[in-house]
C-alpha cells in the first residue's frame, strides 16, 4: 500500500476515533459497521507506515506518532471543508449539517424555535440538536456549536458572549396565599425553597436590596430537581419559591400563573455564551447559524447585553 491510499475518508475516520476514543461510537456516528472503521484505520496505518493508535479492551489512544499525525489531519480536513464551502457558495445556497448542543430548558423553550426559523431561511442546512445541561466535549462529541448557561473555565473553543441572564424569585399565587408573601430576606427562612441540584451553592440565596445591601440567606426545601422544566412545573404546582431565569418563567408571570416575589431585590445574573469549535467557525453554515443565534438569543426575556456590571452567578 502506498501514500495514495491516504484517503480523506480514512483520515476522517482516524480523526473521529482519536477524538472519541471508541471504534463503536464512531461507527454509530458515521453510520457504518465497526469492521469498516477498523479497516479504515488498518489501511491508513499501512499507508503512512507507522502505528497511529494503541488499543486496549476499554479505550483507543493515540501513539506519539498518531498525536502528531492527528494535528496535521485536522488542519487538512478543515481546509478541505472550507474549500468545499467556498466553491459551493459561489453557485448555491449553504448546505450541510450543523451539530448544536444547548442547555436543556433554554433549548426546549426558545432555541428549538430559533433553529426551526433558521431552517426555514436556509432549507438546505440540516440541524442535529442535542439538549443537555452536562458540559459536553465539543470535539469528542462532534458538536460544532454549543449554547451554554453559566461561567466557563479555560477553553480552547471560540467564545462569543451572548450576555447575562437575569433571574427573579417566583412562586404561584396558591402557594403565596397559603404560606404568605415574603417582603424581606429574613422572611424566606420560613418558606419552602425549590432548589436545583446541578447548581453549586443553591443552598444559599444571594440577594441585593434596593439600598445596595447584600444578603446571603440559607435556602432549602423538600424538593430538589436537576432540570429547569421540572422546576417550572413544580413552581406552577405551588411547591415553593425559587430563583428562576426570566426566559424560563416570563410567560407564566405574564399569564398570572406565577408571581414575582420581592421584586425590589436582585439576584446574581448568569453568563450566557456560544462556544464554537475553531476548526468549524469559518464554515459558512456554522457562521450563519452562530450569527442568527447570537442576534435572536440576545432578544429573549431577561438577557442583558455583554459587558454589564451585574455579578456573576455562583457555580
Amino acid at each position: 500500500m502506498d501514500r495514495s491510499d491516504v484517503t480523506l475518508e480514512r483520515m476522517r475516520t482516524f480523526v473521529r476515533v482519536a477524538e472519541r476514543g471508541s471504534l463503536s461510537a464512531v461507527a454509530r456516528e458515521l453510520g457504518i459497521g465497526q469492521s469498516t472503521v477498523t479497516r479504515h484505520l488498518r489501511e491508513l496505518e499501512a499507508a503512512v507506515g507507522v502505528s497511529l493508535l494503541g488499543r486496549t479492551t476499554r479505550r483507543v489512544t493515540m501513539t506519539d506518532e498518531g498525536t502528531r499525525y492527528y494535528a496535521t489531519c485536522v488542519q487538512i480536513l478543515r481546509l478541505v471543508d472550507q474549500a468545499g464551502e467556498e466553491a459551493r457558495g459561489t453557485r448555491s445556497a449553504p448546505a450541510g449539517t450543523v451539530r448544536v448542543s444547548c442547555t436543556a430548558a433554554l433549548g426546549v423553550l426558545h432555541v428549538t424555535r430559533l433553529l426551526l426559523a433558521f431552517q426555514d431561511r436556509y432549507p438546505d442546512i440540516g440541524i442535529d440538536l442535542g439538549l443537555t445541561d452536562e458540559r459536553v466535549d465539543l470535539v469528542r462529541d462532534g458538536v460544532d456549536v454549543a449554547v451554554r448557561l453559566g461561567p466557563l473555565g479555560d477553553t480552547a473553543m471560540t467564545l462569543r458572549r451572548l450576555g447575562a441572564s437575569r433571574r427573579v424569585l417566583v412562586a404561584s399565587p396558591a402557594y403565596l396565599a397559603a404560606r404568605g408573601t415574603p417582603t424581606d430576606p429574613r422572611d424566606l427562612l420560613g418558606h419552602e425553597g425549590l432548589r436545583m441540584t446541578n447548581v453549586a451553592g443553591s443552598d444559599t440565596l444571594l440577594l441585593e436590596g434596593p439600598d445596595g445591601a447584600r444578603h446571603a440567606v440559607p435556602f432549602g426545601g423538600r424538593l430538589r430537581v436537576d432540570h429547569g422544566l421540572a422546576a417550572r412545573e413544580a413552581l406552577i404546582a405551588g411547591r415553593g419559591i425559587a430563583p428562576a431565569h426570566r426566559w424560563l418563567v416570563d410567560d407564566l408571570v405574564a399569564a398570572g400563573r406565577l408571581i414575582v416575589v420581592m421584586p425590589e431585590y436582585s439576584l446574581p445574573t448568569t453568563p450566557l455564551s456560544l462556544l464554537v469549535v475553531p476548526e468549524r467557525a469559518g464554515i459558512t453554515r456554522v457562521r450563519l447559524l452562530v450569527d442568527v443565534l447570537a442576534a435572536e438569543i440576545a432578544g429573549l426575556p431577561g438577557i442583558d447585553p455583554p459587558g454589564g456590571t451585574a455579578p456573576a452567578a455562583r457555580t
